[in-house]
């Protein structure tokens, strides 16, 4: 275990952070573009089993692993999907750049694709879980 002082803790946290935020972008983006399987997506058991075993290994890791998850998360719901916090600024961008709001019209269809978008990341984490656990035998 390394000690910092006040100041560089803080900025080895931010330099952390930062390190983490990029890899999250960095691996959605490999997703996206095919480069990545989406297998890499997992949901609550998955979850909960790192959980469990980071905790074992003692604090410190298991409050890694939260802020793990924490600034994954954080970049996950900054990311321009209505329905998300980034979709609610993206709407807040349009606002400024045209002096006008979005049609309710627009804004309801928009909403409605990204709960689609998000339920869709849920079913695929939840599936991929599932299929740890229980891998379909040919």
């Amino acid at each position: 275990l390394v000690q910092y002082g006040p100041w560089d803790g803080f900025i080895r946290a931010v330099e952390r952070t930062v390190d983490v935020a990029s890899m999250t972008v960095r691996t959605l983006g490999r997703m996206v573009i095919g480069q990545a399987s989406w297998q890499q997506v997992t949901g609550p058991i998955t979850m909960a089993e790192y959980a469990g075993k980071s905790a074992a290994l003692g604090l410190t890791a298991f409050l890694g692993f939260l802020a793990l998850i924490s600034v994954s998360l954080g970049v996950l719901n900054l990311l321009p999907i209505p329905v998300l916090d980034g979709g609610h600024l993206m709407y807040h961008l349009w606002e400024a750049i045209t002096g006008r709001r979005p049609s309710g019209g627009w804004l309801d269809g928009l909403n409605r694709l990204g709960l689609v978008l998000v339920l869709l990341l849920m079913v695929v984490a939840l599936r991929n879980d599932l299929m740890r656990w229980w891998p379909l035998q040919p």
